[in-house]
């Protein structure tokens, strides 16, 4: 049976029409909020915003990763330099502000996506090639890791040095927040679970991370205990 071309077009309009109406639903989710309840002082935010900004220039990459991007406050940074950047985060409620703030401020080399670093999207369909997993895409030339380690190292059990690993397959330049136990986010991860976190601590960090990269510079956050690192790939 033939279907008339003016049918076609009528059918996809109505689909676009509802795609277009489709709403999240309204939901408690644990990052969602993510910035509404920081420690972060506006003197302190601002000064992060403008070590990214600086690290970013510096690299001068292409396209960019930035993983826990949250509502992609600090990707757009990249964005607005004219980077080609993927915001992927966990928390669906985040990543639809993220997108709603794309549209309105119509920022064109942005996308977000919603991922589970810790179970990542895999190749799937027939033989599994019809549609790449995440490692068999074209990697980025640089990687944004900020307030991230903490959740990989102590809410999912992953050691430094495989964190260390895993981004140093993903890119050559790295800029990277380490938040130290001290700062409430830590604090709060720990509150239902026992410390069994020695190895987690600064000098740790940079011992791992010595492993794989070569530390170009790093710079404290003001008002706050984290530091931010800008690396390079041995």
């Amino acid at each position: 049976m033939k279907i008339k071309q003016s049918n076609l077009v009528a059918l996809i309009v109505s689909l676009i029409g509802t795609v277009r109406n489709f709403k999240l639903k309204k939901q408690n989710t644990e990052w969602g909020e993510y910035y509404t309840f920081t420690n972060y002082t506006d003197r302190s935010f601002e000064h992060k915003k403008e070590i990214i900004g600086r690290y970013v220039k510096e690299i001068n990459p292409g396209t960019l990763w930035d993983l826990g991007a949250n509502t992609g406050e600090f990707t757009r940074i990249a964005s607005h330099q004219g980077v080609n950047c993927i915001a992927f985060d966990i928390d669906p409620l985040a990543v639809e502000a993220n997108y709603n703030s794309i549209r309105q401020q119509k920022i064109a080399n942005l996308m977000p996506l919603v991922m589970d670093l810790t179970n990542p999207s895999p190749s799937i369909g027939w033989n599994c090639e019809e549609r790449m997993g995440i490692r068999q895409r074209p990697m980025p030339e640089a990687v944004i890791a900020l307030a991230l380690v903490h959740h990989l190292a102590i809410s999912n059990n992953l050691p430094l040095n495989r964190i260390a690993k895993f981004l140093s397959e993903l890119s050559e330049n790295l800029v990277i927040e380490f938040v130290p136990k001290s700062d409430s986010q830590v604090k709060r991860l720990l509150e239902t679970r026992r410390d069994i976190f020695g190895e987690y601590n600064e000098l740790s960090f940079v011992k791992e991370f010595e492993v794989f990269y070569n530390i170009r510079d790093k710079e404290k956050v003001i008002d706050s205990e984290r530091t931010i690192f800008r690396m390079k790939r041995k």
